[in-house]
């Protein structure tokens, strides 16, 4: 297990350590180096060298793409080692880290592999006929990642495979909770042999690091995915030298349940659109809204089969839902639920604690079911980021769009109905970023995802997703007669 900074090409021991905690079990799995505000300048100062005067910007774009396909080898290659890695260090289910995770973020390195090229190229317009204008994508030069802990490595992936792709030199801080998998990343990178400095890898507390990385002027753009908070933060940090930024912050999404929905196909997916990594999701239904025909059906159907779920160790392949992150995020999830119960919603089930001893010392939770939610109650508005639903119902397709943006987030919505031409229709009017119809979580290589309003702004994934991680320069060429341009005449000289 890799514990050390990846700076410069090679990996740092730190006398500052820090414990990781196995959420499952509440222990001790490891001890890892933290950075200090100079391993941060190093890192910095190690980007920004590889970028002005280092190979990696230069390389022939099938060099490029080489090396970003060893990258997702080497992921396939280590798949059950980072698997039981990302169980151990986020608690989810092995399942969910081995069929999901890991691959998926194999999956993006080589998609971006083989199509970063074909986006690079612009049509280049003729703006009259004597000048012609060539549209040159370019690297933003330096950019700062910031990953979660919710999905460690996936959305590191994300991330760093078009920050590569697109010729940047990158400097990656993983969530302080999840860097296990991170580090791993670096040793990856490390025997695709990438030049020194294009990837550099550092662990500490985001009030620590945040600011250091944020407010430097040698860094040309962050990519942050985390919480609204810390988004605002970042914001703040980045007034004094603005730069580039992609922000993907909180969601509190809504499915629509409608009556001609299969009621079987409908309530198995919402309970994964919620329950899926113990509800520590940006896209995860926390508002489901049930047309009233279906709605006890639903409510029943669903209520039952939420407390049948499994929880459990991540490492026990039979578990189907593991221990949140922490007890401090174990602690604001509950403190959201008896607000709710003191401001009139009715718990249906969940919302305790398991007794079970086996499961005493980790950070368990009990899937949650609420209703009798009002508008201007805060969980209606706020993201627990928990395993907490609230069920409500609706009459009118016109009431279930309002319910669904009655929300200061945009990030993603679902809706049920064997009408896919009203589905259709229904999701125009919905003011979220991604709109999945009849499924949840389809996320693809190939599409861009990010959301509206306080979801935040840019994209990850697809051509837009790419792009965002490149400046667009125009080059202009006037072809006047005899090159002598309308301009050079101004003065009459």
């Amino acid at each position: 297990m890799i514990t050390g900074l990846f700076i410069n090409g090679e990996f740092k021991d730190c006398k500052e350590k820090q414990n990781i905690i196995n959420p499952s079990t509440g222990k001790v799995m490891a001890q890892v180096s933290v950075a200090s505000l100079k391993d941060v300048d190093l890192a910095i100062a190690s980007a920004r060298l590889a970028f002005d005067k280092g190979e990696w910007p230069r390389l022939p774009f099938d060099e490029r793409k080489s090396f970003i396909l060893k990258i997702s080898q080497g992921i396939l290659d280590k798949a059950g080692e980072l698997a039981n890695l990302e169980t151990l260090n986020t608690g989810k289910p092995i399942k969910e880290s081995t069929f999901m995770d890991i691959p998926s973020s194999a999956k993006t390195f080589e998609h971006i592999a083989n199509n970063f090229q074909r986006h690079l190229f612009e049509e280049n317009p003729q703006v009259q006929a004597e000048a012609q204008c060539r549209l040159v994508r370019e690297p933003m030069g330096e950019v700062v990642l910031i990953v979660p802990w919710n999905y460690p490595l996936l959305i590191a992936s994300w991330k760093l495979a078009s920050a590569l792709a697109a010729g940047n030199t990158v400097i990656l801080k993983p969530s302080s909770l999840t860097p296990l998998t991170a580090f791993e990343l670096g040793s990856i990178v490390n025997e695709a042999g990438l030049p020194k400095g294009a990837v550099n890898i550092i662990n500490g507390s985001g009030p620590k690091l945040g600011e250091a990385l944020c407010v430097d002027k040698r860094v040309g753009m962050i990519s942050f995915t985390g919480s609204n908070e810390v988004g605002s933060q970042v914001i703040g940090y980045t007034s004094k030298y603005p730069k580039k930024m992609i922000m993907e912050l909180g969601g509190k999404s809504a499915s629509i349940v409608l009556k001609d929905a299969d009621l079987e196909v409908a309530v198995n997916s919402s309970l994964c659109s919620i329950f899926l990594n113990q509800g520590q999701m940006c896209t995860a239904m926390s508002r489901i809204f049930v047309q009233e025909e279906i709605y006890d059906k639903f409510l029943s159907d669903f209520s039952e089969k939420a407390k049948r779920i499994k929880l459990g160790r991540g490492s026990d392949y039979e578990t189907q839902m593991g221990p949140l992150i922490s007890d401090a995020q174990r602690k604001k999830v509950i403190a959201h639920i008896e607000k709710a119960k003191k401001e009139g919603a009715k718990l249906v089930c969940g919302g305790r604690i398991p007794d079970n001893p086996s499961l005493k010392n980790g950070f368990f939770f009990e899937p949650t079911v609420l209703t009798g939610i009002k508008l201007n109650m805060e969980i209606f508005k706020e993201e627990v980021f928990g395993p907490v639903v609230c069920i409500g119902k609706f009459s009118s397709l016109n009431e279930a769009v309002e319910l669904a943006n009655n929300s200061d987030f945009g990030l993603a919505a679902t809706i049920w109905t064997k009408d896919t031409t009203l589905a259709e229709d229904l999701a125009k009017r919905i003011n979220a970023g991604t709109v999945w119809v009849n499924t949840y979580g389809m996320f693809y290589n190939e599409t861009p995802y990010g959301g509206f309003k306080q979801s935040g702004f840019g994209k990850e994934l697809g051509k837009e997703g790419f792009l965002e991680y490149t400046r667009l320069k125009n080059i202009a060429v006037d072809n006047s007669k005899d090159s002598k341009p309308l301009i050079n005449y101004w003065y009459g000289f």
